[in-house]
């Protein structure tokens, strides 16, 4: 292939975001290119985007459609908060490590009140010790809470752990926000119908992710109480989340949820973490750093360990607590998966 590097396109699992568009939402956007159609959103795709997802979720949300995951956050959690509030959220949040800022910048101001945790989730504790650590005008007033779902260290809260929160939340007087970046992902993990693992259990707004799941760009807004979406399409103006061609974020969710393929890729990757995982359960010198619940399986190994690895060409990211990272995608090839837990097996066993 012409300059570029066959190397570069070969299967790799640091990031389900180096994965492909699935077939389903490259039909879907190829259908919406064969033409015409009219701009911002006020086209048939996107109408019918909308209608899937209010389908998908037994309910009449009010749905938008936005570029990314830190987009979806910030301005939903805008959308929640004034200047002066405060946002609870974990130690390990996808919006306190890894949105620059955003969530501030679009609120205005907006604190996140971060509590610590051991594996990456919010507990009910957390949220109701920083909901009442302090009354005063001189503190910023709590106004929301989020909660990554599947979290960023590959967890799942399950329905309980949810209901539990969102009860919390109801008595502080508090809105809860999801980001659900790889949220298809605990829809398969749990088993559970989507409107279980938000609305019903408490969860005013979600930002479903849709890049992670198979497409090449866009995640949905979902606001299951319609009040808290006033004038948030002023906000995605504002923000340049306002796609001129708004078709071609919102065609692709066509294909994927009227196919079913957002639940079928999630539950593909899943199986393939835990493919990962059991591979790897006898390889002397690594081990499992968090169970195994959604996409993501983080290894604790040595150093010496992970450098022979990529000295032969695997990518992976070290991440929270050291451990090494490995996502798996809609796309991901067992064969190629097995290659690599042979050589990190050959790897571990010259380094014993």
């Amino acid at each position: 292939m012409t300059g570029i590097d066959r190397e570069e396109l070969r299967q790799q699992f640091a990031s389900d975001n180096y994965a492909g568009i699935c077939p389903e939402a490259w039909q879907a956007a190829e259908a919406a290119n064969r033409g015409h159609s009219t701009a911002y959103g006020d086209d048939p795709w996107t109408g019918r985007a909308a209608d899937a997802f209010r389908t998908l979720f037994e309910t009449d949300c009010e749905v938008y459609f936005v570029f990314n995951g830190t987009a979806a956050n910030s301005l939903a959690l805008a959308s929640l908060c004034q200047s002066y509030h405060g946002v609870i959220c974990c130690d390990q949040s996808h919006v306190e490590t890894d949105e620059c800022g955003a969530p501030e910048f679009f609120s205005n101001g907006s604190k996140l009140l971060v509590a610590s945790s051991a594996n990456g989730k919010l507990t009910p504790d957390a949220v109701r010790e920083l909901a009442t650590k302090r009354q005063d005008i001189h503190y910023p007033k709590p106004r929301a809470v989020t909660i990554t779902q599947s979290t960023e260290t590959g967890r799942v809260y399950s329905l309980d752990e949810l209901r539990a929160i969102s009860a919390v939340c109801k008595t502080h007087g508090l809105w809860l926000h999801m980001d659900g970046a790889r949220f298809a992902n605990a829809c398969a993990s749990l088993g559970c119908p989507p409107a279980e693992l938000t609305w019903k259990s408490g969860v005013d707004v979600l930002c479903f992710g849709g890049t992670k799941n198979g497409m090449a760009v866009g995640e949905a807004v979902l606001f299951f109480d319609r009040t808290l979406a006033a004038d948030f399409d002023y906000r995605c103006k504002q923000a340049g989340q306002l796609a001129s061609k708004m078709r071609f974020l919102s065609a692709p969710w066509v294909g994927m949820l009227e196919s079913g393929a957002w639940l079928r890729n999630a539950r593909h990757a899943n199986e393939c973490a835990r493919r990962f995982a059991a591979q790897i359960a006898e390889i002397p010198g690594v081990r499992l750093a968090q169970p195994v619940e959604a996409n993501a399986v983080f290894v604790s190994a040595s150093e010496e360990i992970l450098q022979q690895l990529r000295r032969r060409g695997w990518r992976f990211y070290t991440f929270i607590g050291g451990a090494a990272r490995f996502m798996f995608a809609w796309d991901t090839d067992p064969l190629r998966l097995d290659a690599f837990c042979r050589d990190l097996k050959e790897c571990a066993l010259q380094v014993q």
